[in-house]
């Protein structure tokens, strides 16, 4: 039976009263978000690395733009959604939409499992052994979006449920709980990826559509949570939500700290989509596996596995993330409780920029580890306490509505940070990429006899002709191109996050009466400077729109360029 809204008093309860205030329905919703998290990131650990497995390794073989389209685009549908799904959790209700996105994110991870095999039927074999083929990308890309849809209608409904087991009094280590049982999830995730990977790449997906399979079983334990005073109890007809939802983030603070924050999601993304490659390509972690993997798994009289090949995988590298937030986030969740929201934000940015560029100054893999505990101390300062900000600023019954405002600024920051992300790495960051650009520039090779050369096989090419081991090689070609340049920009983009979150909270604190002007500047500065002049000047532009003619029809317009930019890129990809 769903338990009563916490109240609303302003005054904060003791650590032992927070944790007695919390509902029946509260633990069970945070347990669901542990089994759904645990699939998701068991998933998105490795996923980077096998979208650009060589097909002679039984993947597609995608290069890093097209793996920077695919996030792109899952980018958008998972964090925008939200903010029209967030509306009708609220006029729905939460636990209708919860069930339904367990089964859509089910179909996603089955269809991302069979991309290879589908692509082959519909196109009779000519997509088979072909690395990125067009049929293979768009099937692959069609499972990673019912994936994300499903998340997209799972969290804020799940959120809601959430935000209304608890309150002011409870909030802070409410919300640090919830995030650190996200994180237990998370943490679990990644080894067993590992396992399923080294079995067979399609046990990673298919594990993980079982995993979040099991949230069913919890679904039917609790009843839909009474909302609270003021809350939405009709349905709206459906263009009236979409049109309320899109309306409400053009609100000029709302829409400023969105993208102004989104700097913070940009660095964030590139832990899990870029890290995983750059560590594959670029990182000897030899000396993790004999300081840390050999004894701690000696302890139990076992040996790390050959497969590792006297290395760690990156998964278990990065889960070092999900580990210290899994065990600090409570703790750092009640000390940044003190603060004010947005001054642990500011402060959590800083503290991640310098674990973003941190990751660029050496290839150890002790090195990469201690990189990753700065960048997790940042993030456990800055996200959960933003969930706190829009809670705390949501009228009464719209919680899912403004916690699903929430995903905009990680879906602005991860859909523009992997384009920037792609290009950057395709450019000047994939190992084999570099090593066939050496062996032309180089090694005088003709471009097209290198381009023949079969993945798997172009770093034993050069390291043959140069007579040099394949480590010799990684580290010739890391001098050479400097790979490591890519987490300089995304340092840029951090600091310049920063800086404009403290611009936001000095305008918005004075309550001057150019505050609306004074925010648009801020935005199409901190915009352009970090996802480059066009994003910035569109900003720009439709803020000023809205300032001076109204929110309707520039959620009009918006909508209409969305559908415009899908239809021209689904008629780009059909086409090439």
């Amino acid at each position: 039976m769903a338990g009563a809204p916490a109240s609303n008093d302003e005054s904060t309860l003791g650590f032992v009263d927070q944790l007695k205030s919390l509902s029946f329905t509260y633990w069970v919703a945070n347990s669901m978000e542990m089994l759904e998290r645990l699939a998701y990131y068991g998933l998105r650990t490795v996923l980077p690395v096998y979208m650009v497995l060589a097909v002679e390794q039984g993947g597609p073989q995608f290069d890093h733009i097209q793996k920077a389209s695919i996030y792109f685009w899952w980018a958008a549908v998972q964090s925008f959604v939200p903010i029209v799904s967030g509306g009708y959790a609220d006029s729905l209700g939460y636990k209708k939409t919860v069930g339904l996105s367990i089964g859509v994110k089910v179909a996603g991870y089955v269809v991302m499992a069979y991309a290879i095999e589908i692509a082959a039927a519909l196109t009779g074999g000519a997509s088979t052994g072909v690395p990125g083929h067009a049929a293979v990308y768009g099937t692959f890309t069609a499972g990673a979006l019912l994936l994300a849809l499903g998340t997209a209608v799972f969290k804020p409904g799940l959120q809601g449920i959430i935000a209304t087991q608890i309150g002011k009094k409870n909030s802070s280590l409410a919300w640090a709980l919830f995030y650190q049982l996200v994180n237990l999830g998370a943490f679990l995730g990644p080894p067993l990826a590992g396992i399923m990977r080294l079995m067979d790449w399609k046990y990673v997906f298919l594990s993980c559509a079982a995993i979040v399979s099991l949230n069913y079983l919890l679904f039917f334990t609790f009843a839909e949570p009474e909302k609270p005073e003021g809350a939405v109890t009709e349905r709206e007809p459906f263009f009236t939500t979409l049109i309320k939802s899109a309306e409400g983030i053009l609100e000029p603070r709302l829409l400023a700290f969105l993208a102004i924050f989104s700097g913070f999601w940009a660095m964030f993304y590139q832990l899990f989509d870029l890290l995983p490659n750059f560590i594959t390509d670029w990182v000897d972690s030899s000396d993790l596996y004999a300081a840390v993997a050999v004894p701690v798994m000696g302890l139990f009289g076992e040996a790390p596995p050959a497969d590792w090949a006297g290395m760690v995988p990156q998964e278990h590298m990065i889960n070092l993330n999900a580990g210290l937030i899994m065990l600090g986030a409570f703790a750092v969740g009640y000390l940044t409780g003190r603060l004010r929201s947005m001054q642990a934000m500011i402060a959590g940015i800083l503290v991640a920029a310098v674990g973003i560029y941190s990751l660029g100054l050496a290839t150890s893999g002790l090195w990469i580890l201690g990189s990753i505990v700065i960048f997790s101390l940042g993030e456990m300062m800055a996200s959960p306490t933003k969930m706190r900000y829009f809670a705390g600023i949501a009228p009464p019954g719209k919680q899912a509505l403004y916690l699903g405002y929430v995903n905009a600024t990680t879906g602005i920051g991860w859909s523009l940070g992997s384009l920037i992300a792609g290009s950057m790495y395709e450019e000047g960051g994939d190992k084999v990429v570099l090593a066939r650009r050496y062996l032309v520039e180089e090694q005088g090779l003709p471009a097209a006899d290198v381009e023949a050369i079969a993945k798997t096989e172009v770093l034993p090419t050069l390291a043959e002709r140069l007579s040099q081991s394949e480590a010799a090689v990684r580290d010739l070609l890391y001098t050479t191109y400097e790979p490591q340049h890519v987490w300089v920009w995304f340092t840029v983009i951090g600091i310049v996050s920063m800086l404009g979150l403290l611009a936001f909270d000095q305008i918005t604190r004075r309550q001057v009466s150019w505050e609306e002007e004074a925010l648009i500047g801020v935005t199409g500065l901190v915009t352009g400077i970090c996802y480059g002049w066009p994003v910035g000047l569109w900003f720009l532009g439709h803020m000023l729109v809205r300032r001076f003619v109204g929110s309707r029809p520039v959620a009009v317009l918006i909508m209409v360029e969305i559908a415009g930019y899908v239809a021209w890129s689904v008629g780009s990809s059909l086409l090439g």
